[in-house]
């Protein structure tokens, strides 16, 4: 097989080797997959091409990218092979939408900062999707979007049209409010009201961050990284002083957590 032989691979490489897996006498596994099939193959390669980004690791990046650039391949040939799309038409879409979304390149309106781009790339975006409010944008936000990002997108078109706090202080006295439902919401045992109380909670605190400038899915990832060094830290000196975790109180573990966190904030 003349792939076997090759030094170097191409995109057309790629395609070639996608169509001959799918073929009827190809690999087993690759030709009874199905869209939805491999549809968390595709979450899992982004977030690991995501992971690569935040560790710095371009040669980790250059191989993640490359899982996801065969995630696009198969599930356009998958419609290749029902005569409805190929990964030509595919790249002719993107390639039309950039010419479209950038008339400032491609045509003659001026946007010379990064803000008028993305004025004009909304504008643009809506008038194509015609979409003719805000409300219809926030509909249009993918509704499988990580939810504080998704929470981030929906506020961000809110605030296009005025619906937004003057600063974080109006957005922190947001987060008071809504927790103080929260707390009447468990008093009185709603457990219905409970869940709606903790979504407009977590909104609300994903409005502040929106206000600080800081990234909420990226604040919680590192949240959830400092937790589990500190708690691998809490373990290591649990089991150096005898101390069964499993059969401590609340109050003793937390008191290994305080001395974990001092020592690891000097």
């Amino acid at each position: 097989m003349e792939f076997i032989e090759k030094d170097s691979y191409t995109f057309e490489d790629l395609v070639q080797i996608v169509k001959i897996l799918r073929a009827p006498d190809g690999c087993p596994w690759d030709k009874v997959q199905t869209h939805k099939s491999i549809r968390g193959n595709f979450i899992e390669e982004t977030y690991e091409v995501i992971e690569a980004i935040d560790t710095d690791d371009t040669e980790l990046l250059k191989e993640e990218l490359g899982d996801v650039l065969l995630q696009v391949v198969f599930h356009a040939q998958m419609e290749a092979e029902l005569n409805t799309f190929n990964i030509d038409d595919v790249a002719d879409g993107i390639c039309k939408k950039l010419i479209v979304r950038h008339p400032h390149i491609f045509g003659d309106v001026q946007a010379d900062t990064p803000d008028k781009v993305l004025k004009n790339w909304d504008e643009i975006k809506m008038k194509t999707k015609s979409q003719k409010s805000q409300g219809e944008v926030m509909q249009g936000i993918a509704r499988s979007l990580p939810a504080l990002m998704r929470s981030t997108k929906i506020q961000q078109k809110a605030a296009k049209v005025g619906f937004d706090w003057d600063n974080a202080d109006g957005a922190l006295s947001k987060v008071d409010e809504e927790l103080g439902e929260l707390r009447a919401a468990i008093k009185y045992g709603n457990d219905g009201n409970v869940e709606e109380e903790l979504g407009d909670l977590l909104f609300s605190v994903v409005n502040v961050s929106r206000f600080l400038t800081v990234d909420s899915e990226k604040a919680l990832y590192n949240a959830c990284e400092k937790f589990i060094k500190r708690f691998t830290q809490v373990e290591k000196l649990a089991k150096e002083r005898g101390v069964d975790m499993s059969q401590s109180n609340l109050s003793e573990l937390d008191s290994l957590w305080d001395e974990v966190k001092i020592n690891t904030e000097l």
